[in-house]
């Protein structure tokens, strides 16, 4: 199987820098805030997104971060990533018919 085309889709410049520091993804992969579905459609998306478009992935990897209600929709450090981040957890999503 080939390598799938990478994107990140997430908010927090500190969150692409962990995941190529850890070599979860690679250093080219494209970083958006915001994903449609032809951003997505086929690819390995690293980031957090809605069922209905998430379904258009070929795989989503999320990195949840266990954030405390203070730094809940503030901007985050590399360290902050690195203090409340869980390691990665890989999903297929299909829309059932």
């Amino acid at each position: 199987m080939k390598d799938l085309e990478q994107i990140i889709v997430t908010r927090h410049p500190a969150l692409v820098t962990f995941l190529i520091e850890k070599g979860y993804t690679k250093k080219n992969a494209i970083h958006l805030s915001h994903a449609n579905i032809e951003d997505i459609e086929g690819k390995h998306v690293f980031g957090i997104l809605p069922l209905w478009l998430a379904c258009h992935a070929a795989k989503l990897t999320e990195v949840q971060l266990r954030l405390p209600s203070e730094k809940r929709g503030v901007e985050l450090s590399i360290k902050d990533i690195k203090f409340y981040a869980n390691n990665p957890k890989t999903y297929t999503i299909k829309e059932v018919e």
